[in-house]
């Protein structure tokens, strides 16, 4: 199915005659190619109404493909000529979104293979002191550089590599104020291609996929943004929505030779996806990072797996000027015999983060962290898809920083 998006600045504008003086209905006759009112991506239109040349009123188009009549109140006019205009609203978030999606060019490294290719775009919508801001995301099959397979479900609970590419600010009028980008070593800098009525070009230039506003690939990727709120979630969530992306990137993960079948802690290669626990929690860290078990049944008692595998390097920080809620995913793999045994404990560890370079050390019995959430727990089936959630849980762990770990039994309620 194609779906038509109508880019006209006025869909009408044509005089009406009022008889008399007093009050005036008019009903419009609409329909929005391709939209459906139960549908987060292309939900519906929304129109302004302007009546002799003045703002009269919105109207959302909202049943969807087939025409339909919406009843509208023009106020009180005066007898004679007026004229009725009806255009569609451009600075309505969702035609926003798409109108100022970027595409991306694959870096040249990629041509002729299929890897690290963009799976799924997101886009977040942000209130600024000026007006308003869009975030745009996208979500690879993998990176071929940066972060090891291991290290990536260890501190991320993916093999995906998901990645901010763009950001535009624009006024309460719906004017640019600002357009920047996700460069090479991660550093934000101004997009310098905005060009009105195009989508921003991206080229993707690392082999972790940063990206430039300059390129010579001709090839094109364009999809479509879906709008996605993470005020609670992780990024990951974004995943969930597309279950097929966890099969896609564990398929590549296999083919590129980053599985094995007993890989060293540390090596870059992992076990076969299906055999780790996936975790969504969220925590309030201060200089802190952290570090989850899960435990299953055992001969003589629990038998506990680490999300970092003992490598310290492996543990899971996420700063609060990145990620303010704190959530994040990490994975642990079970036993090669555990098989499908049932999940018994949760256990997370807090440690004082290491300091950056030419940082001042963190003063002791500062850092402080405390689980307050976790999302859901989850593994993947047969087909690498993930299957339903196997606990939640809300409530405060406080953990003792570079101290034992705290522990959450399986079997507890589950809103304590």
């Amino acid at each position: 199915m194609i779906a038509f998006l109508v880019l006209a600045a006025a869909l009408w504008d044509r005089p009406f005659i009022v008889d008399r003086p007093g009050e005036v209905t008019a009903s419009v006759a609409a329909r929005c190619g391709g939209c459906s009112w139960a549908s987060p991506a292309r939900t519906a239109a929304v129109l302004i109404l302007e009546v002799d040349g003045r703002y009269s009123q919105h109207l959302n188009v909202t049943r969807g493909e087939r025409p339909a009549d919406y009843p509208v109140r023009l106020g009180r006019l005066a007898a004679g000529t007026h004229r009725l205009g009806i255009r569609l609203d451009r600075g309505w978030t969702p035609y926003r979104a798409l109108a100022f999606a970027p595409v991306l060019h694959p870096r040249p490294n990629e041509l002729g293979r299929f890897t690290d290719v963009p799976l799924v775009m997101w886009y977040e919508t942000d209130g600024t002191p000026r007006g308003t801001r869009l975030r745009y995301s996208v979500i690879f099959s993998n990176e071929d550089g940066g972060t090891p397979a291991d290290r990536l479900l260890a501190t991320w609970g993916r093999l995906t590599d998901i990645e901010y590419v763009l950001g535009i600010e624009f006024d309460r009028e719906g004017r640019v104020l600002e357009a920047t980008y996700q460069a090479k070593d991660h550093k934000i800098v101004p997009y310098r291609s905005l060009v009105p009525g195009r989508h921003p070009p991206l080229w993707v230039v690392t082999d972790n996929n940063m990206v430039s506003d300059r390129g010579e690939t001709r090839p094109v990727y364009a999809p479509v943004p879906v709008p996605f709120d993470l005020a609670t979630t992780s990024r990951e969530a974004v995943m969930d929505a597309q279950p097929w992306t966890y099969q896609v990137s564990s398929q590549e993960a296999q083919r590129e030779g980053r599985v094995d079948e007993s890989p060293r802690p540390g090596s870059h290669r992992i076990l076969d996806p299906r055999r780790y626990v996936y975790v969504e929690a969220c925590a309030a860290t201060r200089d802190a990072t952290l570090t989850f078990g899960v435990a299953v049944d055992g001969r003589d008692g629990l038998r506990w797996s680490e999300s970092d595998a003992g490598q310290g390097e492996y543990r899971i920080i996420r700063q609060t000027s990145e990620f303010p809620n704190g959530c994040f995913r990490g994975a642990a793999a079970l036993p090669a015999d555990a098989g499908e045994a049932t999940l018994r404990a949760l256990r997370f560890r807090a440690y004082t983060r290491r300091t950056r370079e030419g940082e001042p050390p963190i003063p002791p019995g500062t850092a402080a962290a405390s689980v307050l959430r976790v999302n859901k727990v989850f593994r993947l089936g047969p087909d690498f898809l993930p299957g339903r959630s196997l606990f939640e849980w809300k409530g405060a762990l406080p953990l003792v920083v570079d101290g034992p770990a705290g522990e959450i039994d399986v079997g507890a309620p589950r809103t304590p």
